[in-house]
């Protein structure tokens, strides 16, 4: 009881600590340690109102405090460790406070140092560090960057969870990359491992980027949602094709990994049917794939293409459009949007094809691996590289020429040890 009530007591705290330091910790550490614990305190009380936003804001505070004392008293990263344990010891029902989550709190306050001004909150009411720093305020996290962009993605901090926060901070460094991110993660409800599948397939390169004529054959909003909907190229690197495949594979593998297949799609297609039947004219017609796309109101017809593209698929992507809006359409639904997706497309030839159909249809690519990213492909060997090390040759200009045997052993011995370690 006894160890309780001093543990409990906070000039009892800084003896203890004094003691078990044997003088390395710094003499305003207990009052830090008091004023983090108050902070947390207040977060607590008002969870009930803004969770998150309050754990965010929290967060940032208590980076900000540290970073006020590591700034002004020179104090380094050892003092985190003793900080997350005393913590742990202090508010043992707290959860959040490792020393890696102490670090990326003051990450977090470092890379969005205007927050309180951006963001209006009770910081005005909580203590201000002893020290008197000048850390708070300070100029916008780059100096590079525009201020409008700052403080646009300082805006949207605390609407997003501090998992997702930490995410973007490590892989995205653009702000405005950021910003694009955090917009479309609040839009479209990304979870955090979604959000990192999708940073990580460059989404942001491929959205909006697909061949269409919607801008002629839709009206001007629904047009540019309609873009913005569609990507070029598609990434189905979770499929386990391997050429010669045949397009019914493709469609097959597609269904099996439905939800990997809507993920990639993005957000607001509902699958409705695979191979779905049109009878016109006592005729049999299939197409390939129908959703619905909950945002756009619409029917849109996927048709799976292996290889390049060609201007007949334009006018057969036409057909079913029609059928569909004739037969599936209801009154209340916008006009159904056709998909075209094959291994390779020609721009100039899809924009031709395009502009005499009257139905409002897009083309793009898909890819069945992702592409290595550019610093990664100069630094790997090239397939004649490897067939011409496993042969024995040298390659000058991707041409693969004889090795010359060296007149000397060590020589020789130089060749074995370098295929070695390559091997």
């Amino acid at each position: 009881m006894k160890i309780k009530l001093r543990t409990r007591n906070p000039r009892a705290v800084e003896v203890v600590s004094a003691a078990d330091s044997k003088g390395i910790l710094p003499n305003d550490y207990p009052r830090l340690l008091n004023d983090i614990k108050a902070r947390i305190r207040i977060a607590q009380v008002k969870a009930t109102f803004s969770a998150n936003r309050e754990m965010i804001l929290m967060y940032w505070d208590i980076g900000r405090m540290i970073a006020a004392r590591q700034k002004a008293a020179g104090w380094g990263a050892a003092i985190i460790p003793r900080l997350a344990r005393d913590i742990r010891n202090e508010l043992p029902e707290v959860k959040g406070f490792s020393e890696r989550n102490i670090g990326r709190m003051i990450a977090f306050y470092l890379e969005y140092p205007d927050l309180a001004v951006i963001l209006p909150m009770s910081l005005a009411k909580l203590p201000e560090p002893a020290v008197s720093t000048g850390v708070l305020p300070t100029a916008l996290a780059k100096s590079t960057l525009s201020k409008n962009v700052s403080a646009k993605v300082q805006q949207l901090v605390a609407q997003l969870p501090w998992a997702h926060n930490v995410l973007l901070i490590q892989k995205v460094k653009d702000l405005s990359l950021r910003f694009w991110y955090m917009r479309q993660t609040i839009e479209q409800g990304w979870s955090h491992d979604v959000l990192s599948l999708m940073i990580d397939s460059r989404v942001h390169e491929r959205q909006g980027k697909a061949v269409t004529n919607f801008k002629l054959k839709l009206p001007a909003p629904q047009s540019d949602l309609a873009l913005q909907t569609l990507k070029d190229p598609y990434i189905f690197d979770f499929l386990t094709l391997q050429e010669p495949f045949h397009e019914r594979e493709m469609e097959t593998s597609l269904i099996r990994h439905l939800e990997k297949f809507l993920l990639e799609l993005g957000q607001g297609f509902a699958f409705v049917v695979r191979q779905f039947h049109l009878d016109v004219g006592k005729e049999d017609f299939y197409v390939d794939l129908l959703f619905y796309h909950l945002r756009l109101r619409c029917f849109v017809v996927v048709d799976l293409k292996k290889g390049a593209f060609k201007p007949e698929y334009a006018g057969k992507m036409n057909f079913y459009c029609s059928v569909v809006d004739d037969r599936m359409r209801h009154a209340s639904d916008n006009p159904t949007i056709g998909l075209i997706l094959c291994q390779d497309k020609n721009k100039v030839v899809a924009e031709y094809a395009l502009q005499g159909v009257r139905k409002p249809i897009g083309v793009s690519e898909y890819q069945l691996t992702r592409a290595l990213p550019r610093e990664f492909k100069s630094a790997l060997p090239s397939i004649v590289e490897i067939e011409a090390e496993l042969s024995g040759k040298k390659v000058y200009n991707d041409q693969p020429k004889k090795i010359i045997p060296d007149a000397t052993e060590s020589a020789r011995c130089s060749q074995s040890r370098r295929y070695r370690q390559n091997h």
